[in-house]
Order: C-alpha cells, then structure tokens, then sequence
C-alpha cells in the first residue's frame, strides 16, 4: 500500500498542518507581482494565502484529489511530480510545507527547485526532519516485526548538516537551516493520524490484520504520546529552510 490522500480524511486529521505552516509564509515574504511556485500544495490551504499577498501562485502536488480540492479554491493547481519539475527560470520563490519528506530522492527535487528559480530566487520550506515521529517509527517498527511482517521506512528526515550539503550541490545557497522540535496535539487521535499519514507503514500488512496493527500501536504509543485529558501530542521535529539561487 503507497501513500494517498483524501481531501476529507485531511481536513479531519490534518487540518492542523497548513494552520501550523502558516508562519512560513512570513519568511517567504511574497510581494505583489512575484511569480510564486508551491510544491506540493494539497488541498491549497496555504497556496490560497500566498495569493492574497498578490503574488501569483502555481501550485503542484502528485495527488489528483488534492489537486482538485487546491482548484476548487479557485487556484492555478496542477497534478505534477516533485523530482521532474518542468520549469525554466520561471519563479522568483518556491514554497514548500509539509511536503518533502514524503520525497526520497531529495537530490532531483532539489535540482528541479534550482532549475524553476530565476537568478537570486529563494527557496523557503519546512518538513520532517531528523528525529521526526521517532516514537511512532519505533512503535510502528515493533509492532510490524513481532508479526513478522517487513517494517517499510516511508520518509526521509534529514539533518541540517546532510540538507546543506544537498542544497549546496543542487546550486542553492544556504541562509538559515534549523531543526524545530514542534509537539504537535492532534485533533482527533492516534489511530486518525496513522490512517491519514501512515499508510505506507502498512505496506505489507494484509487487509484483515489492519486494525490489529492499528491497534497494537496506538496501546504503545499511549502511555508515551497521550496526556492525562486524552489529548494526542506528536513528537514532530520540522526542519526549516531558507537558500537562494546561486
């Protein structure tokens, strides 16, 4: 099983993502004018409020829900894949939340990123980094491995210090990289969260083992995650990016 997305499924469980992304746009600083790309845009949440600075805005994202949830607010969303971006010197910023640990090959994004920059253009992000839900990854891990059944990592979660070196090469120039710890309460729970965003850790759990699984590592995690008024809090870790165009 790969990762997908419901729109509706997202903004039961995930609504929190674009509220808690929003800052970002502050280090983006979009101004009138500017031609604005937002790599992977989901639902358009923040796409939506890059445009009312009056910068135009393109957003991409690989799912075609999504895509059709962002153009339902009316945005310019396209259904694209991160590590082939078709663009030439086309954007003066690309904005990124939320998005990045979802991809692997962090090198082709990041030379797609270079390449849609104008000259001086800046990359602004922030996502999963190292030491990111690290308990659900051990939970996860346990649980799956106790049934015998193959543990399948879906993310990637740098450190600042591999991240740099990776901008670096792609021709980006790093000004500020920073890991953030960020508990996160959840609104709904721990199993609505693993439906949301964990599916590629069910990979090779067969359909009528799903909710045994399921279950086992919510009880892991409880006494770990769950605070005494039965609130969820994640232990999210963000790496935050700002590099410009060399």
């Amino acid at each position: 099983m790969t990762q997908t997305w419901s729109p509706a499924d997202y903004r039961q469980n995930a609504a929190f993502v674009p509220e808690l992304g929003a800052p970002m746009i502050a280090r983006l600083a979009p101004t009138p004018g500017e031609r604005i790309l937002d790599l992977g845009c989901g639902d358009g949440v923040l796409t939506a409020q890059i445009a009312e600075s009056g910068a135009t805005v393109v957003g991409i994202d690989a799912s075609a829900a999504m895509v059709a949830s962002a153009r339902a607010l009316g945005l310019d969303a396209r259904i694209a894949d991160a590590t082939a971006l078709p663009f030439e010197a086309e954007f003066d910023a690309v904005f990124s939340n939320a998005a990045l640990h979802w991809i692997h090959d962090a090198d082709a994004v990041l030379s797609g990123v270079h390449r849609a920059l104008k000259p001086g253009g800046r990359f602004v992000a922030e996502f999963g980094g190292h030491g990111n839900v690290a308990a659900v990854s051990v939970a996860a891990r346990s649980v799956l491995q106790a049934r015998g059944i193959p543990f399948q990592w879906p993310w990637y979660f740098p450190t600042t210090t591999a991240y740099a070196a990776r901008l670096r090469n792609a021709g980006l120039v790093p000004k500020d990289l920073a890991l953030v710890p960020r508990p996160t309460p959840l609104p709904t729970d721990m199993a609505g969260w693993l439906r949301t965003f964990g599916a590629s850790l069910f990979a090779h759990v067969p359909d009528d083992a799903r909710a045994g699984v399921t279950d086992e590592i919510v009880e892991l995690l409880r006494p770990t995650l769950c605070d005494e008024r039965g609130v969820w809090i994640l232990d999210y870790v963000r790496l935050r990016v700002v590099a410009v165009k060399g």
